[in-house]
């Protein structure tokens, strides 16, 4: 396939793989916006496709690892990076470059005056500009109440100190019911504004199921080189901790991309919902296909994800967003993270 097509270009690198992953990602991120204009809400766009393809990567690593037989440890570290990158660096970032205010005009300081000049409609369309703002940050509360309710059950199953065949079950379970509930409520919106998706909405989304496969086909030929590498940072060791940032990587690009389009909804959904894939579905599926002991750190992790997912819910209840001095407190926490798991 595509490894084996590089290999007859003598094009074998890991630069080369890693270019694809790249390139792959900001096709994917630029067919994802034109689904903004084909029926989807950007909150819906956040919480049904972008996860599904950014978390492609997690889902496959688990393949991957149980394939080979790889420690529990390197899904378990993939899946925690993952979600604390995400709730931490990746919301934090775009808060404090140019703030993330979902309610225009809510916040204060510069970002806020910018947003409300932005965002201020003309007489009769103000009433259903501050309408959607309500809508979607109500929608960004209960998907932030998803990711407390998933983490806080993955907390109490691991206090066992393991992961069994059950509680993979019943994780995915919990997804599966998520995403259901999340499929008849965009259905329900489509029906309201009678709105259905055309034949364009459908060539994006095979355009973006490809590009999904050349981050499969890329990822899978990156994690069997770093599994090779017996030495330095690069190397099979840490294999947990970098597999989960080249896997955030495509939610890194979606961060920066929608903040700086000023899209706060889709930033926080991208990132909230990309979540959902690791902690419960990846986790859920490894416990069940291999039953795991899950590590003393993976405990605090947890516990760090569910203090970010409190604050967010907070700023957005309080402030219509995540202000500057938020984002940079995320940042500290996962600047904490990073040297408690890598260098303490």
């Amino acid at each position: 396939m595509l490894p084996d097509l590089i290999d007859s270009l003598s094009l074998t690198h890991p630069v080369t793989f890693f270019a694809i992953f790249l390139i792959a990602s900001l096709l994917m991120l630029w067919r994802l916006e034109a689904m903004l204009d084909q029926g989807l809400e950007g909150t819906a766009l956040g919480t049904l496709i972008t996860p599904y393809c950014s978390g492609l990567g997690n889902i496959l690593f688990v393949f991957i690892l149980v394939q080979r037989g790889g420690p529990a440890g390197d899904v378990l570290t993939n899946c925690l990076v993952n979600n604390v990158t995400n709730l931490t660096l990746l919301l934090g970032v775009p808060a404090v470059l140019w703030g993330l205010q979902v309610m225009p005009g809510a916040g204060g300081g510069k970002a806020g005056g910018k947003a409300r000049g932005k965002a201020r409609p003309k007489k009769s369309g103000g009433a259903a500009a501050a309408t959607g703002a309500q809508i979607n940050r109500l929608s960004l509360l209960l998907t932030l109440a998803a990711v407390l309710f998933f983490t806080g059950a993955t907390w109490l199953m691991a206090q066992d100190g393991r992961l069994g065949r059950t509680d993979g079950f019943l994780l995915i379970g919990l997804f599966l019911f998520w995403q259901s509930f999340q499929v008849f409520d965009v259905m329900k919106h489509n029906v309201k504004r009678r709105i259905s998706f055309g034949w364009r909405f459908y060539a994006d989304a095979t355009v973006v199921l490809a590009c999904a496969w050349a981050l499969y086909e890329s990822t899978d030929w990156l994690v069997a080189w770093i599994s090779a590498q017996k030495g330095g940072f690069v190397s099979a060791e840490h294999l947990g901790w970098l597999s989960g940032w080249l896997m955030v990587l495509p939610n890194a690009l979606l961060a920066l991309y929608w903040g700086w389009k000023r899209r706060a909804d889709v930033v926080y959904t991208s990132q909230v919902g990309d979540g959902h894939i690791s902690i419960p579905l990846c986790l859920g599926l490894y416990a069940v296909l291999m039953p795991a002991s899950v590590p003393a750190a993976f405990a605090s992790g947890l516990l760090l994800l569910l203090g970010a997912g409190v604050l967010h819910a907070f700023c957005l209840l309080i402030f219509g967003g995540l202000p500057r001095w938020a984002g940079a407190l995320l940042v500290a926490a996962y600047g904490w993270f990073v040297w408690d798991g890598l260098i303490a």
